[in-house]
């Protein structure tokens, strides 16, 4: 598993097939191996995917159309040959107007020397016969609902089972970790280093193990000038920041002998749902990372953006991730 730290690959599409090739090279192919690709199948987007199908060379390709609208052409293995990738090319096809008996000989050789570099897969063609299938309006706002509820059950495995109920972050004991330990790195965006504390509190992160050794020559935090593309073992939150005894706080489920292996904290565009951060019980006057005087006026700043169109009898859930 790597942590990719942003829910679209549009912005750094080469870091995204950078990490697809990194998980597909564990595969043992000992047993058989699905991949569900994203829906971003126009533009770059298709171009990317036909660069993952070269990549991975699969046996069997399920390509589903959408309701009434022709989204692209037949990922057939003559398509995908002939066709150009993001960061592939495609087959060339050779054109003559005119050519004698030997021209056609060499034609004929070449053909045939590119058909056998050509893909071989079955195409598994599904056309939905039911209205509003495949929508990519509604299809964003469903992925955005189904990561919430993923992360509120994550989050769940922090709970004591046996209280009943629900404990607010604050209630819970995160572990301490030495700014020695781990490295940091903000993937989505740049972030000063006299802001990386104010980025790196109250945020989602993952739990990575890269393969160089932690070398810490200030006392300050340890800061990776690259992204790494390193396995990921988990997913945490830092709770806070203890700048004197130079310590992150953090809250995660991953068991204590994996911890020992993570030396790297990976934050991305992935946010920690609101209703975990609104809904702290038990708080006298203001709530731990939450306030409602702010000035927004302060570069980065932004409201919390309410989708009012959703119906709350059809798509409310509450904060209960026991």
């Amino acid at each position: 598993m790597v942590y990719y730290g942003q829910t679209s690959c549009e912005q750094d599409t080469e870091r995204y097939l950078d990490v697809v090739k990194y998980v597909f090279s564990s595969y043992k192919k000992e047993v058989p191996l699905i991949i569900n690709t994203m829906g971003w199948v126009k533009g770059d987007g298709l171009l990317l995917l036909i660069d993952i199908i070269r990549l991975v060379s699969p046996s069997h390709i399920v390509q589903m159309d959408v309701y009434d609208w022709k989204a692209m052409a037949p990922l057939t293995p003559e398509h995908v040959h002939l066709a150009p990738g993001l960061y592939t090319k495609g087959k060339q096809q050779h054109k003559c107007k005119q050519m004698g008996t030997a021209d056609t000989e060499h034609w004929n050789s070449q053909e045939e020397e590119g058909d056998a570099l050509a893909p071989e897969y079955k195409l598994l063609y599904v056309h939905p016969e039911f209205p509003r299938a495949g929508i990519a309006g509604e299809a964003r706002v469903h992925s955005s609902i189904l990561r919430d509820m993923s992360i509120l059950g994550y989050l769940g495995q922090l709970q004591l089972p046996d209280i009943g109920a629900v404990l607010p972050l604050h209630s819970l004991v995160p572990y301490q970790v030495p700014f020695s330990a781990v490295a940091l790195r903000v993937i989505h965006t740049d972030v000063a280093p006299t802001n990386i504390m104010y980025a790196v509190n109250a945020s989602w992160v993952g739990l990575c193990q890269i393969p160089d050794e932690i070398r810490c020559q200030t006392e300050g935090p340890v800061l990776l000038t690259q992204t790494p593309i390193c396995d990921c073992l988990g997913f945490g939150i830092v709770r806070g920041v203890d700048m004197e005894k130079k310590l992150y706080h953090v809250l995660t489920p991953v068991p204590p002998e994996n911890l020992r292996l993570v030396n790297c904290l990976l934050l991305g565009n992935i946010a920690i749902p609101n209703c975990v951060l609104v809904g702290q019980q038990g708080i006298e006057g203001e709530i731990p990372y939450v306030t409602s005087d702010y000035n927004y006026s302060i570069l980065g700043s932004g409201k919390l953006k309410k989708r009012k169109h959703f119906k709350r009898r059809e798509y409310a859930f509450d904060c209960d991730y026991t």
